[in-house]
């Protein structure tokens, strides 16, 4: 019954999701290219509820370095707080999916009907026999978990995003999935990064945006709400102005794969708690808290009063919020200050902050998620290699 009703709850969103896209078309036809997204519950919060989230991050630590890995594939973790997703359609007649707006990966790829794993029992599949437009090319495709990995097939079909539908976009489709997808509400993923991460080197989906003229600019940009289960909203080609105050500060591109940036400092009160002498960090929609190096944000939590638990989760006192300090990422010699009532949530087993600890192999060792994206207008540009960041309004 529970999974017949966050079934019937997940089309509700996406229907809502499609009224607004046909609205945007009809006021301003291609120039409005903005897909709704929808603040769901995570995969730690269902899990809560039922009661199963103890036993589940035993079996499936966090691990968001896991994701960046350089394999040869494209590496993704089991983020149980994940919460913002969006519709999408494959296919003619279109078939309707939820998928993850990540902009730390470059493939796309939803369940299919081919797939036995129970993560692909509770949502939606894609049949590639109901596509008249579909094709494959008998390609085989894996992309590594933490915790298990999916494993399935490419094929081309017509990929409708926001009103823009993309001939001949390649995807993947699933036919084995990680257990710990089936506790999260989005059906797939779209990446968002540049293809030279993207598994079997396949064009993603903006790429083939831009390079058949579908947007207005060579640039996308995100708002996410803290709050509300809706009003958080991506843009295609645009930058809408009413989402943000004052000017766009904006960051050069140090590597054009993740928008990867040139960090400078993390301080406390003007303290370097760290970072110190400069570091790397991507700016990922795909992760939801802010991650770094695990003696830097131990350092930073000490700070904070948090001490971090045995799953990797940093505990802090919801009396100390008020008088907890706000933290600070300079940044190309602008200073992006986020206060402890955005960084700091309140769950069920008492409070934690936004910032995890780990090790990565990468080419950087920050990650700027949705914690820390949450506060800014953020703009991923194409154009010109950098990311924009504004107060959002």
């Amino acid at each position: 019954m529970k999974e017949s009703n966050n079934r019937q709850l997940r089309r509700a969103s996406v229907k809502k999701m499609k009224q607004i896209l046909i609205l945007c078309v009809l006021v301003a036809l291609s120039q409005c290219i903005r897909i709704p997204l929808i603040k769901g519950k995570t995969a730690r919060q269902r899990l809560q509820e039922q009661g199963l989230w103890e036993e589940y991050r035993k079996k499936y630590p966090y691990a968001p370095w896991v994701k960046f890995d350089q394999t040869g594939q494209e590496s993704m973790t089991n983020d149980a707080d994940l919460s913002y997703y969006g519709a999408i359609t494959i296919g003619t007649p279109p078939q309707s999916f939820t998928v993850l707006m990540d902009t730390g990966s470059s493939n796309l790829w939803v369940p299919s009907v081919y797939c036995s794993s129970q993560a692909c029992q509770n949502h939606d599949q894609f049949n590639p026999q109901q596509s008249s437009t579909f094709q494959t090319n008998n390609e085989s495709i894996s992309i590594a978990y933490g915790t298990g990995s999916m494993t399935g097939f490419t094929g081309y079909d017509t990929v409708t995003v926001g009103g823009i539908s993309v001939q001949n976009q390649i995807f993947g489709l699933s036919e084995t999935e990680a257990p710990f997808m089936a506790s999260m509400t989005p059906d797939g993923i779209l990446g968002l990064a540049y293809q030279s991460i993207s598994s079997d080197d396949a064009t993603p989906v903006f790429d083939n945006m831009m390079s058949q003229g579908l947007v207005s600019q060579d640039l996308f940009s995100v708002y996410l709400s803290s709050n509300e289960q809706e009003g958080s909203m991506l843009f295609l080609g645009e930058i809408d102005s009413s989402y943000y105050t004052g000017s766009i500060n904006w960051i050069p591109l140090s590597s054009e794969s993740y928008y990867q940036i040139t960090m400078d400092s993390v301080t406390i009160n003007g303290q370097v708690v760290g970072c110190n002498g400069g570091c790397q960090a991507i700016v990922d929609t795909g992760t939801s808290l802010i991650v770094g190096p695990t003696s830097d944000i131990s350092n930073l939590n000490s700070y904070l009063g948090a001490q971090t638990d045995q799953y990797g989760d940093s505990i802090v006192s919801c009396s100390s919020i008020q008088s907890m300090p706000s933290v600070t990422f300079n940044i190309n010699g602008y200073a992006f200050t986020i206060p402890p009532s955005s960084f700091v949530t309140q769950g069920y087993s008492g409070c934690q902050t936004g910032f995890s600890g780990g090790n990565f192999g990468s080419s950087f060792s920050w990650i700027l998620g949705d914690v820390f994206i949450r506060n800014w207008y953020t703009i991923f540009n194409r154009e010109n290699s950098s990311v924009g960041l504004a107060p959002v309004a």
